[in-house]
């Protein structure tokens, strides 16, 4: 089958090997160029990447409603084009253009966290499990009538990035499996259910913020959620802390429980400091913090972190 592919960050690099592997790929689209790090040097996507190693014909429009764009994904002949994680809106031009349409890698359960950030939004909302989609595109917004879904359960050990990076593999060999029962005829696209549909807007900065009088699972999943990006973060002594892993203290086999809900200690306050964590007071529940970084430092665990200040009594937030 001849498709053209459009993706831009790691989440599509599984996709991309695995039609290599089976199909040919006819043609790549990626987003332009971006100013990264601290020099603001233009730097391409990995997907860019990765179609230049394999010597795949390229093309990054900033936009595909121009006929150029267009044309140039027309002029590659696709029977299909597939689309994961690319970034930019597919005009009714384009999603006409292939004679098989065109096939999207969602990473959720549609209609369930529709939109930009599906990964974040099922591990704040403490949602058990997710997968992939893979749907026949439309205009909506990942509202398209669905091929095949995949199931992975979503554990406490999850971040976003290994949970995306989980989910980026099953999604690629979802994709081959959809791929071969359309062109055998044994696949048919079904309309989602208008129940149990949900948006998963795009992570706002404010959102890394974390109040401590809040329940300290809720906040549990909030460092995992925004690990690697944006990364939870609160102040000590007027300076943003970034938290990069931490876990909620809930079981009756902690030594801790007893207290954690104490009253009497103010949410936000350093109850202790153990070997390997430090223990926060939260609105219901503590956590137990065990990688901070400072301003302009690198990620540290908390036992090297308490090595250079008295933290007992301190108050985060």
């Amino acid at each position: 089958m001849r498709i053209a592919f459009a993706g831009t960050p790691e989440f599509a690099l599984p996709a991309l090997a695995a039609l290599r592997s089976h199909h040919e790929v006819v043609g790549v689209l990626t987003q332009p160029d971006r100013p990264s790090g601290r020099g603001r040097r233009l730097t391409a996507s990995p997907v860019k990447v990765a179609a230049v190693a394999d010597g795949l014909p390229l093309a990054q429009p900033s936009t595909l409603r121009s006929e150029a764009a267009r044309s140039q994904l027309a002029s590659w002949r696709p029977d299909v084009l597939v689309v994961a994680a690319y970034g930019l809106l597919l005009p009714p031009e384009v999603l006409a253009l292939p004679p098989l349409g065109c096939l999207n890698i969602h990473a959720s359960l549609l209609p369930r966290w529709r939109g930009a950030a599906p990964v974040e939004r099922a591990i704040l909302a403490g949602d058990p499990y997710t997968g992939i989609t893979i749907m026949q595109m439309d205009a909506g917004l990942d509202t398209g009538p669905v091929l095949l879904q995949r199931r992975i359960e979503i554990t406490r050990e999850h971040t976003g990035g290994s949970l995306r990076t989980d989910l980026s593999v099953l999604g690629a060999a979802t994709l081959l499996k959809a791929l071969s029962g359309r062109a055998e005829g044994a696949l048919i696209a079904l309309p989602q259910p208008n129940e149990g549909a949900t948006y998963a807007p795009r992570i706002r900065k404010a959102e890394a913020r974390i109040d401590f009088h809040g329940d300290a699972l809720e906040i549990e999943r909030r460092v995992r959620a925004f690990n690697p990006e944006p990364i939870a973060e609160t102040r000590l002594d007027g300076e943003q802390l970034r938290i990069y892993a931490a876990r909620a203290l809930e079981t009756s086999g902690d030594s801790t429980w007893r207290q954690s809900d104490d009253k009497s200690v103010d949410p936000g306050v350093i109850v202790s400091v153990q070997d390997d964590y430090m223990l926060v007071q939260c609105g219901r529940g503590r956590l137990a913090v065990t990688e901070v970084q400072r301003p302009g430092r690198r990620p540290i665990g908390v036992r090297d972190f308490s090595h250079s200040l008295v933290l007992p009594g301190r108050r985060l937030g």
